[in-house]
């Protein structure tokens, strides 16, 4: 019996710009977000790590998953996020852009979607 190949996981990277300068440099709050994504997505929270750059500076972060990662980078200068959602197995990454999107709600956004891996 053969089975069709499914992709070890799946990589979101999103491209949000035209998003409210005060949502970009808050590391607590983005936490707190990208928190609420994996939850959304069926993930496992492992770890957490944010940085700010300063205040009214952008943020670095990154939330360890069992299923893999989100990771976020943002310019609050540029009103611009560049966000990552990489999981595996049963999660849902679509469902952790959902809840980003709605918090941040970009003017645009730009979504790449790859298939990471056969198995």
């Amino acid at each position: 019996m053969s089975h069709p190949h499914r992709p070890a996981g799946i990589h979101l990277l999103a491209d949000l710009a035209g998003i409210d300068a005060a949502l970009l440099t808050d590391p607590q709050s983005i936490d707190a977000l990208l928190r609420a994504a994996a939850q959304a997505a069926g993930a496992c929270i492992l770890h957490s790590h944010f940085h700010a750059f300063g205040p009214g500076m952008g943020v670095t972060g990154v939330l360890l998953l069992a299923e893999s990662h989100i990771s976020i980078h943002t310019w609050p200068e540029h009103g611009f996020a560049a966000a990552d959602i990489f999981m595996c197995g049963q999660a849902q990454p679509q469902r952790a852009l959902d809840v980003i999107d709605a918090a941040l709600q970009p003017g645009s956004r730009s979504v790449k979607t790859i298939a990471r891996g056969q198995l």
